[in-house]
């Protein structure tokens, strides 16, 4: 079904251009104080000044002209030429009626879907992931599930730094320990090996040595690279499962994968005259700064933009994308900026969309970049660990009648959920303070305040006796200001699903919810549900209903669960 906003915005389109002759954008949003409405068309300024009329003028002959038919209860014109609307009660109640009979509240998936490849998180074999892959992993996530939902072809890609020099010493140390070293604490594997890199000339010669082997495919080399690998895989496995992150084994692009592509690539953007020669390196001059993109060493050596660029090509070529969008530290916007440009004068991507989705950085509390105590960078591990055990802490004090295994599984919800609302509800281009104490909280904008009102609405249904399911079909009746005000925010998810996927900002999302569980928690103190008679108790019991429904599909597309008890 459409949603409000696109059903005013096809009255107001057709309004405009019978008024004025023109196909013009009404500029409709939500209004901004409801005491003049719900929704506001502000077209009307940017037309008087194109006509040369008076803005109140264009703004009557637009009103004159729209036909909303049963979905207005009010339009007014209110300042300059801002055009309001009220909606009707009873219409907003068929369109909600209508909606939570659906399981995704008449949500319809997009017209033109097209195939989304979502480059994040990309850990580094050999070292554990730390507090810096949080955001590019819960964001990327995030804005997959979004994109799934509005009905994309989503393939998600990690991509896996898993080549290089470096495993010359990480082969040549496994060795001298024995293949049985896998399992050992990856962290410390690699500071032993760099140690006696940096320590003994012979053991540095073998490194080098072993990448030589590594790179021509020698079977030694490569099954204790395999070994290495695997073991990696099995420390960041673990981390995205209690992330609750949808990538696989099978979503990993990994360096290794692109090795034998980057000469070919090199070679394609030298034939194009693209790349040229300078310094003995080979490079790519692009308008986005005086240095260029090097994509091949002096010594012959490939970098970061040459698979870089092998990886762009194959998710055109083979993955057949139609938008690109890499989920990655702000600091590395000139590097896609000039990767982007050089995949454009290449003509690999004439016909498909290259987004860069940067993020800020996580801060402690003395405004520096996330650190634990003693200076070194916290493990993920080590983060998830905490947040579950001060969740622990909180959901005992709350609910210390509850079974320990139960209260062991609220806490793992309300915990992980708590680090990932803490970021996704924050602009990813900002950067954040990180607390304990506020991402904690039962109140305020956090998600243990989403979770705890989802978990209201599911006690509800319990007291009465009933399910969600069996309260969507009930007839609604909005009369109470609480009841119209929780109806409106239900049946504007829609809208903020849709802003999300255009602009890949998730905060947008999280700001909705709270502000729904808000109107959720005034409703609910000042609208009985089980208390009331018939047929107002079973219309209640839907708007509950449908504020679980919303609730639910929000936060599972920001990957946060929803405990149906705290």
């Amino acid at each position: 079904m459409e949603s409000i906003a696109q059903q005013l915005q096809r009255a107001f389109r057709s309004a405009i251009k019978e008024a004025t002759g023109l196909d013009a954008d009404p500029l409709l949003g939500v209004a901004q104080n409801e005491k003049f409405g719900d929704y506001q068309a502000n077209a009307a300024m940017g037309l008087a000044k194109t006509a040369g009329l008076n803005p109140r003028a264009i703004a009557e002959k637009i009103k004159a002209k729209l036909n909303l038919g049963p979905i207005a209860q009010e339009v007014s014109i209110a300042g300059p030429g801002f055009i309001n609307v009220r909606l009707a009660p009873t219409w907003l109640a068929a369109q909600l009626g209508e909606a939570v009979a659906d399981p995704r509240l008449g949500i319809d998936p997009v017209q033109s879907p097209e195939t989304v490849v979502v480059d994040y998180s990309g850990p580094n074999v050999a070292k554990e992931m730390h507090v810096g892959h949080l955001r590019s992993t819960i964001i990327g996530d995030s804005i997959s599930r979004v994109l799934e939902f509005q009905g994309h072809k989503v393939i998600r890609q990690n991509h896996i730094g898993d080549w290089g020099t470096q495993f010359g010493m990480l082969i040549a140390l496994l060795k001298d320990e024995g293949y049985g070293a896998s399992g050992v604490d990856l962290e410390a594997f690699y500071r032993r090996a760099k140690a006696k890199f940096d320590a003994e000339p012979q053991f540095q010669n073998e490194a080098r040595a072993t990448v030589v082997r590594l790179q021509a495919g020698q079977t030694a080399e490569l099954a204790a690279w395999s070994t290495i690998v695997n073991d990696s895989r099995f420390h960041f496995e673990q981390i995205y499962d209690r992330l609750g992150v949808l990538l696989t084994f099978d979503d990993e692009r990994s360096e290794s994968f692109y090795n034998s592509k980057l000469a070919d690539v090199v070679a394609e953007l030298k034939s194009k005259q693209i790349a040229v020669e300078s310094d003995g390196a080979v490079v790519v001059f692009t308008d986005r700064s005086e240095t260029p993109l090097i994509i091949e060493k002096s010594d012959g050596g490939f970098l970061y933009g040459t698979t870089d660029l092998a990886a762009l090509r194959f998710r055109i070529t083979e993955l057949h994308a139609n938008r690109i969008i890499y989920t990655h530290d702000s600091r590395q916007a000139l590097h896609f900026a000039q990767v982007f440009a050089a995949a454009r004068k290449a003509g690999w991507a004439e016909h498909v969309i290259l987004e860069y989705a940067p993020f800020g950085t996580m801060l402690g509390a003395d405004g520096r970049p996330f650190k634990s105590r003693s200076g070194d960078t916290i493990k993920l591990k080590s983060l998830l660990d905490e947040a579950e055990e001060r969740a622990l802490a909180v959901v005992t004090a709350k609910s210390p009648e509850l079974p320990e295994t139960q209260r062991n599984a609220i806490a793992h919800s309300v915990g992980i959920g708590a680090i990932k609302y803490a970021d996704l509800s924050k602009d990813r281009i900002s950067d954040y303070l990180f607390s304990w104490e506020s991402m904690l909280a039962l109140d305020g904008n956090t998600a243990p305040y989403l979770q705890y009102a989802f978990a209201r609405i599911a006690s509800i249904f319990r007291r009465g006796e009933t399910t969600l399911e069996a309260s969507v079909h009930a007839r609604l009746i909005l009369e109470s200001p609480f009841e119209l005000a929780l109806a409106k925010q239900i049946l504007r998810l829609g809208d903020v699903i849709e802003l999300v996927g255009r602009e890949l900002k998730p905060h947008h999302l999280a700001a909705y919810l709270y502000e729904l569980a808000s109107r959720f928690s005034g409703f609910f103190d000042n609208c009985p549900v089980l208390k009331s008679d018939e047929p107002l108790r079973s219309s209640r019991l839907a708007l509950c209903a449908a504020t679980g429904r919303a609730l639910g599909i929000g936060l599972d597309l920001l990957g946060i669960e929803h405990p149906e008890q705290m």
